[in-house]
């Protein structure tokens, strides 16, 4: 699996060139991309600027040499790789495993291309077998959890492996939504985007038309919308 995280994350750096402002994903897939972007720096001195969506990428791509800026210091970027837990025959997708969903969203909303890199086991016909992570703020955060419990989602608090609620980035809650299957995946994002206390979910709806699969049997292969 590690084998074909690396192979899904290489490919996509090729995307990338020499004076591009890159948003850098989250997560075991998108670590390879940024891995692999950091050889391209020190060995071929490519000349990029990264915008990262989380402590932990910004950390990895530090370490690694790579350029950083703000998202707020770039007026826009060329292109954002990052990871997926499902994507549909549509390509929408659901993301958010890693509790960077809304800086992922931001900087995706931002990017003038957007590329997702996966293994073929997050490549489904429907989603919802991967819980739903929605970011909420802390004030009032059982409300909400009520609010979806009434609505049949099946909601779960995160928390870390020690117990304790999982705070993101940005200081907010993630409730996981169980929802097994989502038949209509443009009607529940409005539903939580009208949802007070709501910050953002991890339904990525028509963002992307590009998805690079990775499988043992197949090897590398470019979805394209």
């Amino acid at each position: 699996m590690e084998n074909i995280k690396k192979l899904v994350g290489v490919e996509a750096a090729k995307f990338v060139k020499d004076g591009m402002i890159v948003g850098l994903g989250t997560g075991s897939t998108a670590a390879f991309f940024v891995a692999e972007l950091g050889r391209r720096v020190a060995e071929e001195n490519l000349q990029i600027v990264g915008v990262t969506t989380s402590s932990v990428t910004s950390e990895q791509a530090r370490r690694l040499g790579i350029a950083l800026k703000n998202i707020d210091d770039v007026d826009a970027i060329d292109l954002t790789v990052d990871g997926a837990d499902e994507v549909d025959l549509a390509l929408n997708g659901i993301k958010g495993g890693g509790a960077a969903l809304l800086m992922e969203k931001i900087v995706a909303t931002y990017s003038r291309d957007y590329i997702w890199i996966v293994d073929d086991a997050k490549m489904v016909t429907h989603l919802g077998a991967f819980p739903l992570p929605v970011e909420v703020v802390t004030f009032g955060y059982g409300q909400v959890f009520r609010l979806f419990e009434k609505l049949g989602f099946n909601p779960v608090v995160r928390v870390d492996t020690s117990g304790e609620i999982v705070v993101t980035d940005m200081g907010n809650h993630i409730i996981d939504l169980h929802l097994a299957e989502i038949k209509d995946p443009e009607r529940l994002a409005n539903l939580l985007d009208e949802t007070v206390g709501v910050v953002e979910h991890g339904l990525f709806n028509g963002m992307v038309k590009t998805v690079i699969v990775g499988s043992a049997t197949e090897g590398v292969k470019i979805i394209t919308k």
